[in-house]
């Protein structure tokens, strides 16, 4: 990323951004201003990707502008593979122990290429730059919608220069708190039966930046992942049906987010190809007849001891 001459000095946690993205490998001055209008105006362009912005149609065409500027939405990655939308912002589904680890981690982590974990072409480092930096932000999907779900402030923001920008910049939507905090609204929402994402942008430095705590009537990613565009990866899990424990109750079909759970056949039956491996139809179920299981077609989970160990 080329040095730049501002007009106006930027602030603290801006000037921190472009000092980053000039560490950051083939991130150009382009990528850089697309992650800027990302992060300065999320709720905009949250809005405007969703069509729920009354700005949408006027202001969808300049951010499109600004992606196309960008270096990294190529045709091709560097396999010359194409490179679809999904790879440049995208999810991978964490269970709620995984996600907990995310937001605990006490030190530095450096972990590059994660393609075997993140299946995208672009935006697959977890570089977590002073990860007890941790910043709660009211969801700019829920926030887009004229009744949203609650509570709003379930979107961590982690690790630097993402926290201190957003904190800095949204100040009265965000506000910092421990690791201990994360943890309980990561357990209040799981509790919501709402879905864990660990997300990763290209224009956000190519990496992991947020865990969004997902409903699937807010959340643009996961109405764009069940309308064809595949914006998320699974867990690496799949649920299980104990037949001898369940009752077909439904409980579990009515939890799961991915409408992936059907009773047939006096219980509950699940389709492994919409399943996401989110556990929420697990904690759902009283009869303790759903459980998560390892299946090697959903991808490898997003588990930091075992990325860390390796």
């Amino acid at each position: 990323m080329p040095r730049t001459r501002w007009p106006f000095p930027p602030r603290p946690s801006t000037r921190a951004f472009i000092a980053e993205g000039r560490r950051t490998r083939g991130y150009s001055f382009f990528d850089w201003l697309h992650g800027y209008v990302y992060a300065r105006w999320p709720y905009l362009y949250i809005g405007i990707g969703t069509g729920e912005h009354p700005w949408a149609p006027a202001v969808k065409g300049i951010i499109g502008w600004i992606g196309r500027l960008s270096s990294s939405p190529t045709p091709a990655d560097d396999h010359g593979a194409a490179v679809a939308f999904a790879d440049t912002y995208h999810g991978k589904v964490v269970t709620l122990e995984s996600a907990t680890k995310l937001v605990t981690v006490d030190r530095a982590i450096d972990l590059r290429d994660l393609e075997h974990v993140i299946p995208y072409a672009l935006a697959r480092d977890i570089v977590m730059k002073d990860p007890d930096h941790i910043v709660v932000l009211e969801c700019p999907c829920r926030a887009s919608r004229a009744e949203p779900c609650l509570p709003l402030d379930v979107c961590l923001i982690i690790g630097e220069p993402f926290a201190g920008f957003v904190v800095e910049h949204h100040g009265r939507r965000a506000r910092w708190i421990t690791p201990v905090e994360a943890v309980k609204i990561l357990r209040a929402e799981h509790e919501r039966g709402h879905v864990h994402h660990a997300f990763f942008k290209d224009a956000m430095l190519g990496r992991f930046y947020a865990i969004c705590n997902c409903c699937s009537c807010c959340c643009g990613a996961m109405q764009a992942h069940q309308n064809g565009v595949p914006m998320l990866a699974a867990s690496g899990y799949v649920s299980r049906v104990d037949a001898q424990l369940c009752i077909a109750c439904g409980t579990c079909a009515d939890s799961c987010p991915f409408g992936a759970i059907a009773v047939t056949g006096g219980a509950s039956a699940v389709d492994p190809e919409l399943c996401m491996g989110c556990g929420v139809c697990v904690d759902r179920c009283q009869r303790g007849a759903m459980s998560l299981v390892r299946d090697e077609g959903k991808g490898v989970p997003l588990e930091m001891d075992a990325l860390i160990a390796d």
